[in-house]
């Protein structure tokens, strides 16, 4: 076990630092969880190397289950939530949230955003169970045209 890592309660996941090393892994629960857009390789490279992103996966049995990126923007006080997954099999066992709740600790802002397909309702419900609100709607964000529902949150530092 890595000396940062956090328990799941419930969950035998373990969230623990991701690093460039998980590259590999990142790319294939992306595509897994993103079909329609997951991220090119090069923008994988950058979430896992830039020194402004908080990045943080979900493991069980070494094995990469799910991932969260944060980009901290100190200069505006805010951070987005670049990317969160859970490969399917491993959903509605609390990994999602507890994923969520670790990276907002670390951001060190006091607001936090994310963009989210308009029909997933299963994450967006998730987002308003953590305190997020409906802010803002980007049409036709995705590449298959869909809308992106932005939300937002304050953070207690």
């Amino acid at each position: 076990m890595h000396s940062d890592a956090i328990a799941v309660p419930g969950s035998s996941a373990l969230i623990e630092p991701a690093t460039w090393r998980d590259l590999n892994e990142l790319r294939r629960i992306e595509k897994i969880c993103f079909p329609k857009d997951s991220w090119p390789i090069f923008d994988l490279v950058g979430v896992l190397t830039f020194p402004s992103v908080v990045r943080l996966k979900a493991v069980i049995d070494d094995h990469m289950v799910g991932f969260v990126a944060g980009d901290v923007r100190k200069s505006k006080k805010l951070a987005w939530i670049a990317t969160i997954c859970v490969l399917p099999p491993f959903r509605g066992q609390g990994i999602g949230g507890a994923l969520l709740d670790a990276c907002e600790e670390r951001l060190n802002v006091p607001h936090v955003r994310l963009s989210v397909r308009t029909t997933n309702m299963e994450a967006i419900q998730l987002y308003l169970n953590r305190g997020y609100q409906k802010v803002g709607l980007w049409k036709n964000y995705y590449g298959d045209g869909e809308d992106a529902l932005v939300m937002e949150k304050e953070l207690k530092l």
